[in-house]
């Protein structure tokens, strides 16, 4: 992860990746984030180096800050936005290890939280008053934590927000009503955290079930090569002799009614086409606009065409197949 001099390099290269708005999501954690010093490389990881490497961009004043901020919001030159980036990537890091937890590879939150501070940088009011810093963490942080969402299993598990919620303080709050004697269940998680009692038994399921590839092999030695996807049951549509059956029924319903059709003109035969066969029907209003005629009107003759359909299909097929079904 590269960082550039102040100036010399255009603010997509920070962070290694190019600066494109994100996705409006939703931030958590306190505002106020301070950055008391620089950080100390105590090893010589990847993370050491990238630590040695922040020592070459100085902190700003607050004072400064707002200088180069207004500077940047009136000519959005490139090099001041990096200047307010490098200044502040040590916040990045400060944020990162907080989430250490659930994501094992710190490099991985640092790189999505570089983005949010290019995102924040981006989308800051210097006339607000409001530190630079406290505005980017909420960024920050948002990147972070959508992140780990997205990669914290193959399977996602916080696509609403009432998830996400649920992601990040379900056990907290679990362990927080036991401290105080509960004998905590779904309905009183689903009170403390307004959420339904359903969202909590969906989300504990999710985070207290093992997930397994379906490409993994087998571990048992006499299957071979076969995977796990092997030996997942196939839905009961998918037997081969209801999927020829289907086929065939399809071919012969879609014959029988071209043969119906031969047999409407007119206004009969426009009203079939446009609403019981095409795939994006036209409305009863364009229909009714197209022929003069009241939307009531288009609706009686649609019907007046179902019933004549289902009596000709029953004489074609037989009253063994569901007629109505097809129909809707």
């Amino acid at each position: 992860m590269e960082l550039a001099a102040e100036g010399a390099t255009p603010i997509s290269d920070l962070a290694g990746l190019p600066i494109e708005p994100g996705p409006e999501v939703e931030a958590a954690g306190s505002p106020e984030v301070a950055v008391e010093a620089e950080p100390v490389p105590t090893d010589y990881s990847t993370i050491g180096a990238y630590l040695h490497e922040l020592r070459r961009y100085p902190l700003m004043t607050r004072e400064e800050e707002h200088e180069v901020a207004v500077r940047y919001a009136q000519t959005a030159e490139q090099a001041l936005a990096a200047r307010l980036i490098t200044a502040n990537l040590r916040l990045v890091v400060k944020i990162a290890q907080e989430y250490r937890r659930a994501h094992r590879n710190i490099l991985d939150l640092i790189q999505e939280g570089n983005i949010g501070l290019i995102h924040a940088v981006q989308k800051y009011d210097p006339y607000r008053g409001v530190k630079l810093s406290s505005y980017a963490s909420w960024w920050i942080r948002a990147y972070i934590l959508k992140f780990i969402l997205a990669n914290w299993r193959l399977v996602k598990v916080g696509t609403t927000q009432a998830q996400r919620k649920l992601f990040f303080n379900l056990r907290k709050e679990r362990e927080k009503l036991e401290k105080q004697g509960f004998q905590v269940e779904a309905k009183h998680l689903a009170a403390a955290l307004d959420v339904t009692e359903q969202e909590v038994i969906e989300m504990e399921r999710r985070l207290n079930a093992a997930e397994t590839s379906l490409d993994a092999p087998m571990r048992s030695d006499e299957q071979g090569d076969r995977t796990q996807g092997d030996f997942v049951r196939a839905a009961p549509s998918s037997r081969p002799d209801l999927q020829v059956e289907a086929g065939e029924f399809g071919s012969i319903l879609k014959d029988k009614l071209h043969a119906f059709g031969a047999t409407l003109r007119d206004r009969d035969l426009e009203i079939f086409r446009d609403r019981l066969l095409n795939d994006e029907p036209a409305t009863l209003v364009q229909i009714a606009e197209r022929f003069g005629v009241t939307r009531e009107r288009v609706r009686q003759i649609e019907e007046r065409l179902k019933k004549r359909l289902r009596q000709y299909l029953v004489t074609e097929l037989g009253d063994g197949v569901q007629i109505d079904d097809t129909l809707d």
